[in-house]
C-alpha cells in the first residue's frame, strides 16, 4: 500500500485528506507541523506527499527542499494545496514544479491528483 504525508496545520482538513486517500487506497501519515513531518520522515519512508503552501512553523516550498533531503523521490511527487491566490503564491508554487490544488478543493480532485502519483500497472496480457 503507497504511504502518503500529509502537511497541514488544520487537523480538519488533515482527517479530511486522510479519509479520502485511505479509500483510494493508501495508507496516510498527517503532520500538523513542519518539524513533525520532518520526523516522519526520518523515520519512515513515504511514496508522495501532500503539503499546504502555508504552514505556521515553515512555507511549504522550503518545507519540499528539506523533505527531499530526507527523500529525494519526494521531489516529483508532492502535491501542493493552498487558499493563497496571490502572485507570490503562484510564483513560490511554479517554482517547486509540482501541481496543486487550491482551497477549498474537491477531494476527487486530490485523489485525482495523487493517483498520477502511483507506479503505473502494467496491463494484463
Amino acid at each position: 500500500m503507497p504511504r502518503c504525508l500529509i502537511v497541514d496545520d488544520e487537523p480538519a482538513i488533515g482527517r479530511a485528506l486522510s479519509l479520502a486517500l485511505a479509500r483510494d487506497g493508501w495508507s496516510c501519515v498527517h503532520a500538523t507541523s513542519a518539524e513533525q513531518a520532518q520526523a516522519c520522515l526520518r523515520d519512515q519512508p513515504f511514496d508522495a506527499m501532500v503539503v499546504d503552501l502555508r504552514l505556521n512553523d515553515m512555507r511549504g516550498d522550503v518545507f519540499l527542499h528539506v523533505a527531499c533531503a530526507l527523500q529525494s523521490n519526494l521531489a516529483e511527487k508532492t502535491l501542493f494545496m493552498t487558499g493563497d491566490i496571490s502572485p507570490k503564491a503562484d510564483a513560490l508554487l511554479a517554482a517547486t514544479r509540482c501541481p496543486a490544488v487550491h482551497k477549498p478543493f474537491d477531494l476527487f480532485e486530490v485523489t485525482a491528483q495523487m493517483r498520477r502519483f502511483l507506479p503505473r500497472r502494467e496491463a494484463a496480457g
